[in-house]
């Protein structure tokens, strides 16, 4: 029997990209700035449990911003839809990712995707959980990766350390009554979520298993409720990307989640879970490779949701 068509696909799509030398690794957190720009890892995982992978798929990196959907789906279940909505909204914002703008009416942040609202839900789940509340994230994303994760402790401390932005934007979310005190251990609790460590078949496990609507079709665990994974699909496919989210929905078309450690993910729903990691990042913030496989494969596969 030869080659699975999905396996000589990302073999040929990692070869194609292999040579690509655009972008930047991320500096702006020390830490970051040691990544390998060689580095480049494909995965795919199916709905019913099959992988593939190819390049540096197990070099472990930190998950970022691609944490972002899965708190936000963690405070969907705790808190409910509506509660969830009068603390972040659910528009794209056009701005930065670290922007520190708030609706002007309601001075909620303008999504769960960016730090302003990704702290918030962060905040929220500090709010219920307390000191628990690593213990309870990470068993979570444990679940959804299929194998225990850890954090990487010299970018936490980097992250920490370095992160007055994000400090500045959790002072002012609180001025406004977004979050409430204390602010300090929810931002540590950010920072540590930002910090966890997983590799390009981890992610594409977590992609998978929002495909699978939340159930993990390796492990077969149910990690989230249906009801909440069609809300953390939604907004990753309009605002997952960064300020390329519309871009990305237009020649991508399925919902995705990027991070400045060079991950970007995605989810086709009912089919599959995607992930490539390439530190090397464009002016938005996303993985050049990362970008540019993800293109292909829509492509080659017909993926797009239209």
């Amino acid at each position: 029997m030869g080659k699975h068509r999905l396996q000589e696909l990302i073999e040929a799509l990692h070869q194609r990209y292999q040579s690509c030398t655009e972008g930047e690794v991320a500096t702006y957190i020390p830490e970051l700035g040691k990544a390998n720009p060689q580095h480049f890892g494909v995965s795919l995982v199916t709905s019913d449990g099959l992988s593939f992978n190819t390049g540096n798929y197990e070099q472990p990196f930190t998950i970022q911003s691609i944490s972002k959907p899965f708190t936000y789906g963690m405070a969907l279940e705790l808190y409910g839809a509506e509660k969830v909505a009068r603390h972040v909204g659910v528009e794209p914002s056009g701005d930065a990712f670290n922007s520190i703008e708030l609706e002007q009416d309601t001075n909620r942040p303008f999504n769960p995707m960016v730090n302003a609202g990704a702290i918030t839900v962060t905040a929220l789940l500090y709010q219920h959980y307390g000191d628990r509340a690593l213990e309870m994230l990470l068993a979570r994303f444990s679940a959804a990766a299929g194998r225990a994760l850890s954090i990487d402790e010299a970018v936490y401390q980097s992250e920490s350390r370095t992160g007055h932005r994000n400090r500045a934007i959790a002072h002012l979310l609180l001025n406004f009554g977004m979050i409430d005190e204390p602010v300090e251990p929810a931002l540590d609790l950010y920072f540590k979520q930002c910090s966890i460590l997983v590799n390009c078949r981890d992610l594409a496990t977590m992609g998978a298993t929002l495909a699978n609507l939340g159930t993990n079709p390796i492990t077969k665990e149910e990690v989230y409720d249906l009801s909440v994974v069609k809300d953390m699909l939604s907004i990753m496919l309009t605002c997952g990307m960064y300020n390329y989210s519309g871009q990305w929905a237009y020649q991508v078309g399925v919902p995705a989640k990027s991070g400045v450690g060079g991950g970007v993910m995605a989810a086709v729903n009912r089919q599959l879970g995607l992930a490539i990691f390439s530190p090397p990042l464009d002016k938005l913030g996303n993985s050049c490779r990362g970008i540019k496989v993800c293109v292909d494969l829509a492509n080659e596969l017909g993926l797009h949701a239209f």
